[in-house]
């Protein structure tokens, strides 16, 4: 089983007794202990010219500009809207450059940069990569688009690295239920209802279905199908199996996900926001909103739904107002659908297939969805340009305890510890957890255990607060006499653990285990566990 990557997760809130242009931005997890922070930030002017600017250049859907996000037009001589480089670069270009410098510097301003740079140098010292999430609690900052933070000119932005994995999140969901390990990318494709069937764009009452657009729906079926299922063949690679549906009935539908293993559903078609996750067009008379697919999505076990459908991240207004936990993704994901792709804005068909092209590619390699993103997301900027927002488009939505592992990664070759090794001078020793009463006990083997609430995990527990996957056991230092054994706890509510002052709470720490050690994972009341090292006990 792979290790988890350290994760800095920031929430962004509005400070209502205080004025309208007060947030709080927290620090809601973190690799390290006391990385949970608070700091207070002010939506300053030149934010809401920034902010304005992109709007009139980029946006396809008028946002409703609210007391603290209004602010000038790019046509009004926005003096905020700067070269942050060179004055010969194009307007767009300083646009984007500008507004995503911004974003950087309201959002990891002093602590919060700190916590940023302290969490970077733990997955450094890894060697693996920093989770970055953001839970944008206020509906009105969801439309900003987040993913093209920079800290600087010249430098990436946060969602186009592989060092930094952005996505987005909401804590304001329950527990991870356990999810099944599978070793092919199993697609379902549905080709809803096309926002271009009558003279103009679909509205509220799709006009009747016409039989030539039906036809090149399928087209592009058997074009998309050919896309997931023609990925690289190397050993290395996952299998892609897809079935299509066009234009299904939403009992189709339904009966279509029940009946398969499917662990990605792709909806291409048109979509339009609404109060209950948004409105999908299956076929002319048949829609299906977001509450309803969640329902089936979540029960089936599909841990990734992408949609190319319009303002799929957007929430729904009403009367000038936006409707809080109103979009498709956030509904989705509210209801325990693992990870979510939705775009923010109009994409375009030459556009979605080049992402879901690299996409599906990255996940048959056995990347993590947030590292396939972000690799999707570069190469729409090398076809379609920085300056074009292509590459801003897509949003990544993840539940806080997923790992984004889609298919099970190719097993990486860990140190075996040989059970009778004749080469040693001394018996390596065996290690493991019993229960007090010593009625069970589970022995680490090849120098690594698990412990979780999942299936697949080495030591299953069905305690309460006990994550999907909860804590690692693992050996370092070699062998022999120099053997020590460690704890990584990696879930939500910590581990804890027994010394000379007691009961003590970890959480996303390592701590070293002794043998006769007590163990509780999830909550203190839960059954204590006893480390056991043969010979030592």
């Amino acid at each position: 089983m792979s290790s988890p990557l350290p994760s800095l997760n920031l929430a962004i809130d509005r400070l209502r007794a205080t004025g309208v242009s007060h947030f709080a931005v927290h620090v809601i997890d973190a690799p390290y202990r006391a990385g949970y922070l608070l700091q207070d930030v002010l939506w300053e002017e030149a934010m809401s010219k920034a902010w304005g600017a992109w709007q009139e250049m980029f946006a396809v859907r008028s946002v409703p500009m609210v007391p603290y996000l209004s602010g000038l037009t790019a046509s009004s001589g926005n003096p905020a809207v700067v070269a942050p480089s060179s004055s010969t670069l194009p307007y767009s270009v300083r646009l984007m450059q500008t507004l995503g410098i911004h974003l950087w510097q309201w959002l990891f301003s002093a602590a919060i940069q700190g916590a940023l740079s302290q969490s970077q140098g733990i997955a450094m010292g890894r060697n693996v990569p920093l989770r970055v999430r953001l839970d944008v609690r206020d509906p009105d900052l969801i439309a900003v688009p987040w993913e093209i933070m920079q800290p600087q000119a010249g430098m990436p932005a946060i969602s186009l690295g592989q060092q930094v994995l952005f996505s987005r999140t909401t804590s304001d969901v329950g527990a991870l239920p356990p999810m099944r390990s599978d070793q092919m990318v199993n697609v379902l494709v549905v080709l809803g209802q096309d926002a271009t069937i009558a003279n103009g764009p679909i509205t509220t009452a799709p006009p009747p279905e016409n039989s030539t657009i039906r036809l090149r729906l399928e087209q592009e079926a058997l074009a998309l199908r050919k896309v997931l299922e023609n990925v690289s063949t190397f050993a290395t690679t996952a299998g892609c199996f897809v079935d299509t549906l066009v234009q299904p009935t939403p009992a189709e539908l339904l009966q279509k996900l029940n009946s398969g293993r499917y662990n990605v559903l792709f909806y291409a078609g048109h979509g339009v926001p609404a109060p209950d996750g948004g409105m999908l067009f299956l076929r002319p008379g048949g829609t299906m909103n977001g509450t309803e697919l969640a329902q089936v999505l979540v029960r089936v076990g599909v841990k990734l739904a992408v949609f190319n459908a319009c303002w799929g991240a957007l929430p729904d207004q009403r009367e000038g107002q936006t409707i809080p936990r109103s979009s498709l993704a956030e509904v989705l994901l509210h209801h325990g659908v693992p990870a979510v792709l939705a775009m923010r804005d109009s994409i375009t068909d030459g556009e979605a297939l080049a992402f879901i092209q690299t996409f599906a590619q990255a996940l048959a390699d056995r990347l993590s969805i947030d590292q396939a993103v972000a690799i999707a997301r570069q190469n729409l900027l090398t076809l379609f340009k920085f300056n074009q927002q292509a590459w801003t488009l897509p949003v990544l939505y993840m539940h806080p305890e997923f790992d984004g592992e889609l298919v099970k990664p190719l097993t990486e070759g860990l140190t075996q510890i040989p059970t009778n090794p004749t080469h040693f001078a001394k018996r390596v020793p065996v290690a493991g957890f019993r229960t007090t009463d010593q009625s069970q006990t589970w022995v680490l083997r090849g120098g690594l255990m698990s412990v979780g609430i999942s299936d697949e995990n080495d030591v299953v527990l069905q305690d309460p607060g006990v994550s999907r996957r909860h804590a690692e056991i693992f050996c370092r230092n070699g062998f022999g006499e120099s053997v020590t054994y460690f704890l990584r706890d990696v879930s939500r509510y910590g581990t804890w653990v027994q010394d000379a002052q007691g009961w003590q709470k970890i959480n996303h720490q390592e701590v070293q285990l002794f043998a006769g050690m007590q163990v509780k994972f999830g909550g203190p009341q839960n059954m204590a566990m006893e480390f056991i090292v043969d010979g030592e006990n």
